[in-house]
């Protein structure tokens, strides 16, 4: 398990962590949202002792990281760093090395993480010779191919198309089933919200939302409606409690509410004649919640 406590990290006269406390247990993934510079990638400094935190701690397994944990975290940094001129094979050797693994351990293994990340290009080819995919599906292995039991991610899925993206998914949860506990930010709150048990968001270094996602989500009131039936959209607009109605493109509503509890009203309005092919009352997505939290000064 991974704890952070009261972490406190300022430069100058500016705070980029403030007091910030959270846990992770093992085979558990936390999602680490907020926009740039909200702090994010000084946590992971922080949980990896590459910064010096001026108050609190961090606990691995209820003690302080040891030179010995570090060889059971795999980290991928924003800042991708491959050498281009070396082969894959020697690339994702070299870099178990670090970590106490031996060539004998790793080098049955590379096929096989080639083949679960699709890489296209043989063991033996030159980092310079894949394209941009290629190099960060690599880089992404090398993270990855130790078996960490602490996975820390920064943007892991920065320029990976859809299918990549979906590939690095899997591996993701596939590490989970194997107790490791898992830390990545993102922007794509799609991903977010898809494989993570707990979410965390920052702005200017706090912590302003902390928990589950589907719990955060309903914390907020199931202020959307989706709606298709005969049902006039200006006789909707009417409606007090109803924020907008807008027509999507396969002309259903998606009709925002400012009280959750004008969905009873609008249900019976909108099945007065009887059955209607769609009614779905939802909370706001993620990415909502995260535009309205990033922009809310009050917290």
């Amino acid at each position: 398990m991974l704890e952070a406590k009261h972490l406190v990290k300022k430069f100058g006269d500016y705070t980029a962590v403030d007091d910030l406390s959270f846990h992770i247990q093992d085979g558990e993934i936390m999602g680490l949202i907020g926009q740039n510079g909200a702090g994010k990638t000084t946590t992971f400094r922080l949980i990896l002792d590459f910064l010096k935190a001026d108050r609190g701690e961090v606990l691995w397994n209820g003690k302080p990281l040891s030179a010995k944990d570090y060889n059971v975290i795999g980290y991928l940094p924003e800042e991708r760093g491959l050498y281009p001129k070396v082969s894959i094979q020697d690339q994702l050797i070299y870099f178990a090395k670090l970590r106490g693994k031996t060539k004998k351990e790793i080098e049955p293994k590379i096929d096989e993480w080639m083949d679960k990340f699709q890489v296209k290009g043989k063991k033996t080819d030159k980092i310079k010779s894949l394209s941009k995919g290629n190099q960060q599906k690599v880089q992404l292995i090398s993270t990855l191919i130790h078996e960490p039991k602490l996975v820390i991610l920064d943007e892991p899925f920065s320029g990976l198309d859809p299918v990549n993206a979906e590939l690095l998914k899997d591996g993701i949860i596939e590490l989970k089933s194997k107790g490791s506990c898992v830390i990545f930010s993102s922007h794509n709150m799609d991903n977010v919200e898809k494989i993570c048990d707990h979410l965390i968001m920052l702005r200017n270094g706090s912590m302003v939302l902390n928990g589950k996602v589907h719990e955060i989500r309903e914390s907020f009131g199931r202020t959307k409606v989706f709606l298709e039936s005969g049902l006039e959209k200006a006789t909707i607009e009417k409606l007090v409690g109803v924020q907008s109605v807008n027509t999507r493109e396969d002309r259903s509503l998606e009709i925002t509410l400012t009280d959750p509890e004008v969905g009873k009203e609008l249900f019976t309005l909108a099945t007065a004649d009887g059955y209607i092919p769609m009614f779905n009352q939802q909370p706001p997505t993620l990415e909502e919640i995260f535009k309205l939290k990033a922009g809310d000064i009050n917290g």
